[in-house]
């Protein structure tokens, strides 16, 4: 790799040599003078992103399969010399690209304006003050840190500290690469063990990776739901196939020719193709897009709100999530002759304020509020915290005097120490004392040349308190049928202390004894998870199982994190949530990024994937259903009575009209589930299949009164402006009927949902009663008729139908 600019070797020079050629200092770092002036000059530390070409983007929503079948009918209807239908079907078609492409645009928009909130942050050196800047902000010659969990948000030279980086974004390599001071680390390498401080020699385009203002990229995979979309549209086309095969075998037979059918195979096309299903479900999308928007969540995975819609449990981290994540020493307890300020002192120098991390500033904040004097001392090395040692440590001068001094878990330190039984057993009974007034507890050690091992000095209890609104949002959580798992890394007394005061429960377990009959493949360990409240003296990497024996048991699982060694189970969870003080792995391997602290804003992605869930159920089971009426009807009726009951142009013009019905269905007021949600397209199909057939013999049932006893067929054009009122009437009450999994009165529809319906109902009336566009005029009483007929069958007597299939066959 190179590391090298203007012919300088960065690799070659000593700290000295690099932090003159930068013209700063280890000790102030550049004062904001010098960071303004390099700004003009070198720009901001970030890299253009590159846009998708709108036009390319537009010319995209005509490729796929529902436009391909519009652009056929477009060529049918020119080849019968129907021009009309084919202009009315390519507006049809323009108009489905410019709905889904401006909501595109404009849901992009929103993503992009909640995106300046995930900016990169560095710790970083200037004016002699430690700050957290964005890392847009940084220039060449600053001087910053870095730790477990960060990007690298520049090219650093190390200048202190020794630490393991992940190079795989930049190599491909897997394995950890140790770096020491003088050695170059790249930006987007992740850090994966220690700390160091380095000084920022390459920044923006000039990078190795020249990618660190987006370093949390938007994914896009493909949807859940397109699956059971592109089912349906199979299943309707076959449907047009097989009934398009009958009436072709069955002209065969009677002599008729073959020529007629290509009108009726665009009619059937008209009523099949779900033209109006790209604008709807893009216009659903964009609703969800900006209410989460309004709440500050951020979907870096468009699919997770629909997973959001599935989750059944919901495992949370404790810390920072139920907790309002600020720690404060509640107390110290002192061992030997030691007193509480010296635990204090001595905790306080086994920290360091540069790291940011929250029980070292909780000993620092401490020890200024006491005075106390951990500033006459001076760190000639220091160890931050890891999750496999459990603990920091610093070699610490004050003159002559030299000593080490560490702070951490006591079951390590009391390893480190050499502890006997009996004052171990001592100290744990007051450590379980503390536990159950919800303290952490920490142990602090001192270690002096002349002693043979370190020495525990006393334990300082450690509070973090619930957040005031976590028991009623752990409540209305659960009320939606999800399962609230606390996992924390505490002791199992602090676990169920705070499990207590927030109503998740007492059956908390040890992580420790349910790996071991996990090891065993027990179905104990299954058992005793899905059982519990929660884990506590859970490791990072334990999650990870944790999530995937809940999935090997069919739950869709959730997933709160904010470590670096988290990324393994967001990733592997459906719905990985970042709280907001996540690192910014977390960031990169969630799903759903909260940019408020605590758990209230995970409702909202459940509530309206929900909603999204229920609107796109009413969708398929409505275009279903209308479906097999229209296709069934029209290929029946010209096989009984060998006439088209309804032109191409009118089934068009139906089209065109109810489209706007059902792409308001995005905003329709709909009732989440109190449930998880679950896909059964065989149970809708089935449903549908009822329901389309029963519409079938009820609109047979007029078409034989209006052909037999009013005699439509005898005027020119009347049967086929009848067939219209028919079809359009029983659209429109069937809709009102499946829009609500109860009876069609038990919500009331959006208002402008409602007002399209109304609007459509005037229109329709108005064209077939003075005979506008191509209809031969009707009388009005025989529209009344069908409209009375059609809120008697449709709505009322199939909505019991409805209702009853759903309950039998439990559909979600």
């Amino acid at each position: 790799m190179g590391d090298n600019k203007n012919g300088v070797d960065f690799s070659q020079l000593s700290t000295e040599e690099a932090l003159k050629l930068f013209k700063t200092d280890l000790a102030t770092g550049l004062t904001q003078t010098d960071v303004e002036s390099r700004l003009k000059q070198n720009g901001y530390n970030e890299v253009p992103e590159k846009k998708t070409n709108p036009l390319l983007n537009f010319l995209s929503k005509f490729w796929g399969l529902t436009a391909w079948m519009l652009e056929l009918i477009i060529l049918l209807s020119w080849f019968l010399h129907k021009k009309s239908d084919a202009y009315i079907v390519l507006g049809l078609l323009i108009f489905n690209a410019l709905i889904s492409f401006v909501q595109e645009q404009n849901a992009a928009h929103a993503i992009e304006i909640l995106r300046n909130k995930l900016q990169i942050s560095a710790k970083v050196l200037r004016d002699r003050v430690w700050k957290i800047v964005s890392a847009r902000e940084l220039v060449p010659g600053d001087i910053i840190r870095v730790r477990i969990g960060d990007f690298v948000p520049a090219d650093l030279k190390i200048i202190r500290g020794v630490i393991e980086v992940n190079q795989s974004a930049l190599t491909g390599e897997s394995l950890e690469v140790g770096k020491k001071p003088q050695e170059i680390i790249y930006s987007g390498s992740i850090i994966t063990r220690g700390e160091a401080t380095g000084l920022v020699i390459l920044t923006g385009i000039n990078t190795y990776f020249g990618k660190t203002a987006q370093l949390v990229q938007i994914a896009r995979p493909k949807l859940h739901i397109e699956t059971i979309i592109s089912q349906m549209v199979k299943l309707l086309l076959t449907i047009v196939g097989i009934l398009l095969l009958t009436a072709l075998i069955v002209s065969l037979l009677h002599g008729i020719n073959l020529l007629e059918i290509i009108p009726l195979a665009l009619v059937l096309l008209l009523g099949a193709i779900p033209v109006s299903l790209p604008a709807m479900f893009t216009v659903s999308m964009a609703l969800g897009s900006m209410e989460l928007a309004k709440s500050g969540v951020l979907v870096t995975r468009l699919n997770a709100i629909d997973d959001a819609s599935h989750m059944d449990i919901l495992c949370v981290d404790k810390t920072g999530t139920i907790t309002i994540n600020k720690i404060t020493i509640a107390k110290i307890v002192p061992f030997h002759d030691y007193s509480e300020e010296d635990v204090l002192l001595y905790g306080s120098l086994a920290s360091k304020e540069a790291n940011q991390d929250p029980i070292d500033l909780a000993f620092l904040n401490a020890a200024r509020e006491e005075a106390l004097p951990y500033g006459n001392f001076w760190q000639e090395s220091f160890t931050a915290f890891d999750p496999l040692t459990r603990r920091t440590e610093a070699l610490v001068k004050k003159g002559d005097e030299e000593f080490r001094v560490m702070k951490g878990s006591f079951e390590i330190l009391s390893e480190i120490c050499g502890l006997e039984a009996k004052e171990k057993d001592k100290i744990e009974t007051e450590i379980n004392e503390l536990a159950k007034k919800g303290y952490r507890t920490l142990a602090v050690a001192r270690e002096t040349k002349n002693q043979v091992c370190p020495e525990i000095i006393g334990l300082a209890a450690l509070h973090d308190p619930p957040r005031s609104d976590s028991k009623r949002v752990i409540e209305e959580i659960r009320n939606l049928g999800v399962e609230v798992k606390m996992l924390t890394g505490d002791a199992l007394p602090i676990a169920q202390e705070i499990a207590r005061e927030v109503g998740i429960g007492n059956s908390i377990i040890k992580t420790p004894e349910w790996k071991k009959l996990h090891e065993t493949n027990s179905i104990d360990a299954f058992e005793l998870a899905e059982e519990s409240s929660g884990f506590a003296e859970i490791y990072p990497e334990d999650k990870y199982l944790v999530v995937k024996d809940f999935q090997t048991k069919g739950h869709v699982v959730g997933m709160t994190g904010d470590g670096v060694n988290d990324a393994p189970a967001l990733k592997q969870a459906e719905v990985g949530i970042a709280v907001s003080s996540a690192t910014d792995v977390a960031k990169g391997a969630a799903s759903i990024v909260l940019t408020e602290k605590g758990l209230v804003d995970i409702l909202i992605p459940i509530q309206i994937g929900r909603m999204m869930f229920q609107r796109l159920n009413t969708w398929i089971l409505n275009k279903i259903s209308r479906t097999i009426l229209k296709v069934v009807l029209v290929v029946f009726a010209f096989l009984i009575w060998n006439k088209f009951v309804i032109s191409a142009t009118a089934m068009l013009l139906i089209t065109f009209m109810t489209d706007f019905i059902k792409i308001s269905l995005a905003t329709d007021n709909v009732r989440w589930s109190k449930n998880p949600t679950v896909w059964d397209f065989k149970g809708l199909t089935k449903i549908a299949t009822v329901l389309g057939l029963m519409m079938v013999a009820e609109a047979l049932v007029l078409f034989y009164f209006g052909i037999n006893y009013l005699n439509l067929a005898q005027t020119p054009g009347m049967l086929e402006t009848f067939g219209f009122v028919v079809f359009f009437f029983f659209a429109i009450f069937s809709l009102l009927a499946m829009r609500e999994k109860g009876h069609f009165w038990d919500s009331v529809p959006g208002k402008v949902f409602l007002g399209f319906i109304l609007a459509d109902v005037c229109l329709g009336i108005f064209l077939v009663t003075f005979g506008l566009l191509g209809f031969t005029a009707i009388p009005l009483n025989i529209t009344l008729m069908v409209m009375g007929y059609a809120f008697l069958f449709p709505l009322v007597v199939n909505d019991f139908v409805k209702y009853s299939l759903i309950k039998k066959w439990h559909l979600n």
